[in-house]
């Protein structure tokens, strides 16, 4: 789902987010997701408001937040049952919830995020066994599914927190922060996390690493599912089951979205043109990597590079 629809937050005055620490203060997940939040409560000056408590304080707070998250980094011990429950309760009387980080693997663990899409940080993949009503992992940045937010920390909280940004107070609150902070880009909610395969999926399904793997190596001339299938030595309707739990896709529409991942990646950084960049990641149409493009992305093939020549 789109981010756009955060935008009727901006409606509240003031806006509200709360922001829940569950773990310590200077962890990267939290200091990367807070810092901007903070300056755009500066800049604004009273229409925004931003209440940071601890998990202790949640329960005797006011309420009445437009937004809020429960943020945690990787090594946080997660909360009593009791408490989580009543943190999770609370956030959800927001307009839009979530968690960052940790917290993310703690709602889905407390069945708060059943067939809802979420970034959860890669290390924690091997975590989810006890997610007691089914989640559907991407390997993204940031993800919005109906009300839930989902980050998965790191430095990926700081494009995410930028991205609020954004749409709750507009690209010049954004541009301001950004120079404050020295920031060049921010990465988008579709990017993916950038590990290395071996180290996100390596021990726990050397089978998807490898079908990834070949993905991305043939870009110009996809394979066929079939084909993937067999090279690692898997049935088409096992390697469907892998993708659809680990990576919640099918192999055939992950495939695509990496080919167009990359297409936009050459839209941006090369001078081929839009035919030859088709062509380079595999689409023999014109009409075809137009469409796919704009369905992924919003936007054509032509209005991005127009980004790029504008830039």
């Amino acid at each position: 789902m789109s981010f756009a629809q955060l935008s009727r937050l901006t409606q509240a005055q003031p806006l509200r987010v709360l922001l829940v620490n569950a773990g310590e203060p200077d962890n990267l997940a939290w200091s990367a997701l807070v810092q901007p939040l903070r300056l755009a409560q500066r800049i604004l000056n009273g229409a925004f408001q931003l209440d940071v408590l601890t998990p202790a304080q949640v329960a005797s707070a006011a309420g009445g937040w437009q937004l809020a998250l429960l943020v945690a980094d990787e090594g946080t011990p997660r909360p009593a049952e009791a408490q989580l429950r009543a943190l999770i309760e609370r956030c959800r009387e927001a307009d839009f919830w979530g968690g960052v980080g940790a917290g993310v693997l703690w709602l889905a663990q407390a069945g708060a995020a059943g067939n809802t899409r979420i970034a959860l940080p890669w290390a924690l993949y091997a975590e989810t066994e006890d997610i007691t009503e089914r989640a559907i992992l991407t390997p993204h940045l940031f993800e919005l599914d109906g009300r839930l937010l989902s980050c998965c920390g790191g430095a990926a909280s700081l494009d995410f927190s930028l991205t609020l940004v954004e749409i709750l107070f507009g690209a010049n609150v954004q541009a301001e922060i950004k120079e404050a902070l020295c920031i060049d880009r921010v990465r988008s909610q579709d990017e993916r996390q950038r590990v290395a395969l071996q180290a996100r999926f390596g021990v726990l399904q050397p089978k998807l690493s490898e079908a990834v793997t070949l993905m991305e190596a043939n870009i110009e001339e996809p394979l066929s599912t079939d084909d993937i299938a067999g090279l690692v030595g898997l049935s088409r309707r096992q390697l469907e089951r892998l993708f659809k739990q680990y990576l919640g896709s099918l192999p055939s529409r992950y495939y695509l979205e990496l080919r167009l991942q990359r297409a936009r990646q050459l839209l941006l950084e090369t001078n081929h043109s839009i035919v030859q960049v088709g062509l380079m990641c595999g689409f023999s149409s014109g009409s075809h990597f137009s469409t796919a493009f704009g369905t992924l992305f919003g936007n054509t093939p032509r209005e991005e590079r127009q980004r790029k020549l504008q830039g």
